[in-house]
């Protein structure tokens, strides 16, 4: 199913990819939690991608859920590296009936009705296991998607691993364009991403701009307001949103 990793073959993906606007976490809201079941099908309804987020389970399975506790968004607590995911899938989202999903069934789900974008959660050097379960989930996946994270690392594991899967580098400069730029290059080279995903509030960067004149694709995060909107039009060729009503 996924195509050889590089040529021209792998920039027309990039570009299907990118055609429509991503739902950060799903289209959440109005009763919706974020990374839940209802939050993608309400994205898939309006014919928009999907940006979600996973983590890695006791047992090493990739979990639908972006923070690396269970407080804010799950009836439970402590992280959720402590629980296999047999567990996690018993544990129910707040103000919700549903549950934690564990990937394969959200890409079920989905099951390429809409682009997807997958954010792995995994700092440090250790992305193998989160990767890896990553990998097997998409090995009969067909569909639009792409693999992205802030750690290099991931972006070097797929590299290496799946070369085939398109993947993309997660950017903020934390409003100090100046400090880590040499990081910023690092990474670049490291990760070898196919797109940027970059913070709306960093736009226009310097960085960013000058890898796009160089071809790469960018995509913006997280576009709430009509001044974000209207920053990811001018300097950006797809927007990650949230509240677009």
């Amino acid at each position: 199913m996924l195509s050889s990793p590089s040529g021209p073959d792998r920039a027309f993906r990039v570009e299907g990819l990118i055609a429509r606007p991503f739902a950060h976490r799903g289209l959440h809201g109005h009763g919706r939690i974020e990374n839940s079941r209802a939050a993608f099908q309400a994205a898939i309804d309006v014919g928009h991608g999907i940006e979600l987020d996973v983590q890695a389970s006791a047992d090493g399975e990739a979990m639908v859920f972006h923070d690396d506790r269970l407080e804010r968004l799950a009836e439970s607590e402590g992280p959720i590296g402590g629980f296999t995911a047999a567990d996690l899938t018993r544990i129910r989202l707040r103000n919700s009936t549903e549950t934690i999903p564990a990937l394969g069934e959200v890409l079920q789900l989905i099951a390429g009705q809409a682009p997807l974008l997958i954010e792995l959660k995994s700092s440090g050097r250790g992305v193998a296991a989160l990767s890896g379960a990553v990998n097997r989930a998409l090995a009969d996946y067909v569909g639009t998607v792409a693999v992205m994270s802030f750690n290099p690392a991931v972006g070097r594991w797929f590299a290496r691993h799946a070369p085939g899967v398109l993947r993309g580098l997660v950017v903020t400069e934390a409003g100090r364009p100046s400090r880590g730029r040499l990081r910023r290059l690092i990474a670049f080279f490291w990760s070898k991403p196919d797109f940027l995903a970059y913070d709306v509030r960093d736009l226009p960067s310097v960085f960013a701009q000058s890898r796009r004149r160089h071809g790469l694709k960018l995509l913006t995060w997280t576009c709430r307001t009509d001044a974000h909107r209207s920053t990811a039009e001018a300097h950006a060729d797809q927007i990650i949103y949230e509240n677009e009503g």
